[in-house]
Order: structure tokens, then C-alpha cells, then sequence
């Protein structure tokens, strides 16, 4: 089944003239981008939008993933924190940043002569409030990936398969979604939580997140990581650490990491 959905994969790219994948640096646009350089060799590109929201550090493990592939790779720039409907983080926020990428890759797109735009939508995205998803539709993007079915477990399994060494890289949605919706962004806010989830991977802890609300940091970890945290951890330094960043208290969240964990507040007021 998933030697299929790779053969699948493979031939969307192959119907393609020439390609641009929007490419964060992610296990899931870095798998994209490596089956569209296979199959079109110089015909696809990569391009990274580099904002506030991506970390100085996700911008270079990108562009280091981008050489080994050996897919041609540019940046631009894109200004979602200008738009106040982005900053004043709605409910519809990644909407609005989604718009800005494409509306930012599009017109290079058709400059170039580039017919596709693709990205790295799987299929597990679709089940989730990816208000996003609509944005990049609305402009013509695809997502190969979701298009065949392939799953987040399945994307790490054909990583792996390809070799790509980074096939079992924690998952890095932008720093945006780290502030509970109507809590307005800020570039200081963005910085402050970056560097805060730096300094935890820094200890070992990669697949973390440090929830931003108002002035407090709420820290997830992996249910089964979370007795090692608390026993093996320097807390007092780790708190004079991120109380150096600005935050005035530090928690930790007792259920742990879990994927789309703010968008319960969506669920509740449509029961409510």
C-alpha cells in the first residue's frame, strides 16, 4: 500500500511541467520537495517564506536539508505581521498567513513561467482546523501529499525509506500557533517564545512546545518525557532562564504535548 502511494505521488509530479514547492524546512514539504526534484530534476524549486515566525535556526536546518536534496532553494520575504488581521490573531489567523505565502510565491510562479505550486499538506492535516488549507486552495496551490492519503506516519516512513535523515524531525508549526487565538503577536512575543523552546531542545527535549499566554510559558513535553523533565531538570535555572526571556511565570502542562491542543477552545463554543 505505501509503495503505491509513493508510485502515486511520484506520478503527479511527473504530469507536471515545472513545479515551486513551498517549502518550510518540515519533514513534510522537505519529502515534497525531494520526490519533485527526483522526478523533475532542475524543473522544481523550492522556496522558503522567511518571516518572524521562522526561527533563525529553522531557516538554516532548511536551507542544510535543501543542499543535501539538491533541489535549487530561494528565500523571500513575506509581511503577514503587517496585516493586522494576522497579528490580531482571529480564530481564521493562519488564513490570512497562508494568503500572504501564495500570494507571495504566486506572481514569482507566473513571472517564471511555473504552472504548480504545490506544498506539504498531508493527509492527517484535513482532519484538523487548518483554515490555511483554504487559503493556499483558493490560489491554486495542491498538496500532493494529501491528494495520495499519506499520512504524518506514513511521511516519516517514506523519509526514512528515501534516506533522508531527517525523516523523524519533530513537527515545527510556525511560532504563531503558540498563542492562545485573540492574544494579539507581536515580533517580541515571537522571539521570546523561540528562544524559549531553543533552550529546551538545547537540554535534549525535541519535540516540545512552550504555549505562550500573556506572561506566562506553559511547557508541553511528551506524556513519557514529562517525570524525566521534572526529576532530571535544573528548574530553578530553567525558570531564571525564561523569566531572562520576559516570561514572568513557568508551567508545565501535566497532559503533556498534543497536536492542535489550542483549538479546543473552538469546540467548546460551538457547544456552547
Amino acid at each position: 500500500m505505501l509503495e503505491q502511494k509513493i508510485e502515486r505521488l511520484k506520478n503527479i509530479f511527473a504530469k507536471m511541467d515545472r513545479v515551486i514547492v513551498a517549502y518550510s524546512g518540515g519533514i513534510d514539504s522537505t519529502l515534497v520537495a525531494k520526490v519533485a526534484k527526483d522526478v523533475l530534476d532542475d524543473r522544481a524549486i523550492a522556496i522558503t517564506a522567511v518571516s518572524p515566525s521562522l526561527l533563525p535556526e529553522e531557516l538554516e536546518a532548511a536551507k542544510i536539508q535543501a543542499l543535501q536534496i539538491g533541489i535549487a532553494h530561494e528565500l523571500v520575504t513575506t509581511h503577514e505581521m503587517d496585516n493586522p488581521n494576522y497579528t490580531s490573531n482571529p480564530v481564521d489567523r493562519c488564513y490570512f498567513c497562508k494568503s500572504e505565502l501564495h500570494d507571495t510565491i504566486g506572481p514569482i510562479a507566473r513571472a517564471r513561467g511555473y504552472s504548480n505550486v504545490v506544498d506539504g499538506i498531508n493527509a492527517d492535516d484535513l482532519k484538523d482546523y487548518r483554515p490555511g488549507i483554504q487559503a493556499a486552495k483558493e490560489r491554486g496551490a495542491r498538496s500532493p501529499l494529501a491528494e495520495v492519503g499519506i499520512t504524518k506516519v506514513q511521511v516519516r516512513q517514506i523519509a526514512r525509506q528515501l534516506g533522508l535523515p531527517w525523516w523523524d524531525k519533530p513537527s515545527g508549526p510556525c511560532l504563531s500557533s503558540r498563542f492562545p487565538y485573540g492574544e494579539e503577536i507581536t515580533l517580541a512575543k515571537l522571539q521570546r517564545v523561540g528562544r524559549a523552546e531553543m533552550y529546551l531542545r538545547q537540554l535534549g527535549y525535541f519535540n516540545v512546545r512552550v504555549r505562550s499566554d500573556r506572561d506566562t510559558a506553559r511547557i508541553e513535553l511528551p506524556p513519557n518525557q514529562i517525570q524525566d523533565f521534572v526529576i532530571n531538570t535544573d528548574l530553578d535555572r530553567l525558570v531564571e532562564q525564561f523569566q531572562k526571556l520576559g516570561f514572568i511565570f513557568v508551567t508545565l502542562d501535566l497532559e503533556g504535548y498534543r497536536s492542535g491542543k489550542l483549538n479546543r477552545i473552538l469546540n467548546q463554543e460551538s457547544v456552547n
